[in-house]
């Protein structure tokens, strides 16, 4: 694996957990009414983007369950070996 994909990965872990923190410290701040009205306009936004979705419901289904086959395959180092490539090996 080149070093640019690992660095992709890592950058793109650390982008996504500082979202997951800004958004946590929305919600807590945010009013429940207002907080709760968003959330609903996101869902009902995703139902009528899939009733749009060329795909049938089987299809999707085949394509997830390959993408999952395809994940499994595809893994080449252990837990370990994944949490020392963060975190440096132990002392």
């Amino acid at each position: 694996m080149s070093m640019e994909l690992l660095f992709d990965r890592e950058a793109n872990a650390k982008e996504r957990l500082a979202f997951v923190r800004t958004y946590a410290a929305w919600v807590k701040r945010t009013p429940n009414a207002e907080w709760s009205r968003q959330q609903a306009v996101l869902i009902d936004s995703f139902f009528t983007n899939a009733r749009n979705m060329p795909l049938s419901s089987r299809d999707y289904l085949e394509r997830v369950a390959g993408r999952k086959k395809i994940s499994r395959q595809d893994t080449s180092h252990t837990a370990l070996e994944s949490f020392e490539s963060r975190s440096g090996p132990p002392h």
